[in-house]
């Protein structure tokens, strides 16, 4: 049974699977692996859920304000013998229910062209691709995503 908590950059648990996460990243981005690393410090990211099963943590994920009321979601994995499991949807609904209680009024959040499951993933729980933002904007690599959070 998959069970998530919350908890902020400092959990230990969080910390080991955003290095494995990070491991992934830099095989899958090559070159640009600096270039997008530089945006993805977990320093400014007060919340993190984590997935564990059973006492096993499995996978991560953390939102942080973005600006005004709009969170950005942001280090969302999955070690990859627990992908195909719905665990990713799970935290990913677990980020958006907390930024809602904190009254954001949307999540935005940037994946890789070179992440198709993290595409399917956005695309499956009701996120639809947006123009570029921030530091992404011009980047050919980088798709953005958008959902309204509050009815």
């Amino acid at each position: 049974m998959i069970t998530i908590i919350r908890t902020n950059a400092e959990n230990i648990d969080f910390i080991q699977l955003i290095g494995e996460l990070d491991k992934d990243i830099e095989i899958r981005d090559g070159d640009e692996h600096h270039f997008y690393a530089q945006f993805n410090k977990t320093d400014s990211i007060k919340y993190a859920v984590i997935a564990y099963d059973g006492y096993k943590a499995v996978g991560s994920g953390a939102f942080k304000l973005y600006k005004g009321d709009i969170a950005e979601i942001k280090r969302m994995f999955v070690n990859p013998e627990n992908r195909g499991k719905n665990i990713g949807s799970k935290i990913l609904g677990e980020l958006e229910s907390w930024a809602k209680e904190l009254l954001f009024s949307s999540c935005i959040l940037e994946t890789g062209r070179r992440y198709p499951e993290a595409i399917a993933l956005y695309k499956k729980n009701g996120y639809t691709i947006t123009n570029n933002y921030g530091q992404y904007q011009g980047i050919d690599d980088s798709v953005c995503f958008s959902k309204p959070i509050l009815k």
